[in-house]
């Protein structure tokens, strides 16, 4: 099973940057994009062979999840059933007959951390949505996390911080969820592994000097670690400030 995982940052201007070319190219059974910036009717994408599910905000231009599946789900539910965060579009959870996938965008604690209230409630909900579903069959969540888990999983460790997505609080949610039978993909095959990103700001030259932070993950349920085959970033793959994530499965 191969799956990919991008936060397009707006899908009309990825889909003018090659969007179709790598959905194409990449082949994946199961594709997820974040931060898809429109409402239902805004696009058509003719994406032969697969099913698609849409999870729109409230507010026009902002967040959006989807997922494109080649196998028809058993159910697909959008948001993580909580009143306070369901209204953004943040996530969809589509389940088959031997696992959940929930994609998701969480939010941004915003540069002046105004909204960090905001994410860490969101953060403890999304937790525990996830472990009722690991109750019941393996969960794989994926998406852009918004948040690099340790120093490695960014260039500039230091001056960060205390930033948005590099706080003690962000990161200690993070370590809460793989503490709870989470694993993340990426380190379980590259734990020492350094200079792999998947954000870049788009100021000067930044992503071309590979300046990145690691904030877009496939984190698994540990009974599913010993499927993992192959974990990445397609780090060359342009269209967005973020480049796409990989994950392939041997089930």
């Amino acid at each position: 099973m191969k799956l990919v995982s991008w936060n397009v940052n707006g899908l009309r201007a990825c889909a003018r940057k090659g969007f179709l070319d790598f959905f194409i190219e990449a082949d994946a059974d199961l594709f997820c994009i974040q931060e898809t910036k429109l409402q239902e009717g805004q696009i058509s994408l003719e994406l032969e062979g697969y099913h698609q599910f849409w999870n729109y905000a409230e507010k026009k231009g902002y967040s959006g999840t989807a997922v494109f599946s080649k196998q028809e789900p058993l159910s697909v539910k959008c948001g993580i059933g909580s009143t306070e965060h369901d209204h953004e579009g943040r996530a969809i959870t589509v389940e088959f007959e031997e696992l959940y996938l929930v994609n998701v965008y969480t939010p941004n604690s915003q540069r002046d951390l105004a909204r960090l209230g905001y994410r860490l409630s969101w953060e403890d909900k999304l937790r525990d949505y996830l472990l009722e579903l690991d109750k019941n069959k393996p969960v794989i969540l994926c998406g852009d996390l918004n948040v690099a888990h340790n120093e490695i999983d960014l260039k500039n460790p230091k001056p960060n911080r205390g930033n948005s997505g590099f706080t003690d609080e962000e990161r200690g949610k993070m370590t809460e969820l793989l503490a709870n039978g989470f694993v993340d993909s990426f380190r379980h095959l590259h734990p020492e592994v350094k200079d792999v990103y998947t954000w870049w700001s788009y100021m000067n030259k930044v992503r071309e000097k590979n300046i990145g932070w690691r904030i877009d993950y496939f984190i698994v349920s540990e009974k599913l670690a010993p499927a993992i085959k192959k974990a990445g970033a397609e780090c060359f793959v342009m269209g967005s400030d973020h480049c796409p994530v990989t994950l392939e499965l041997s089930l």
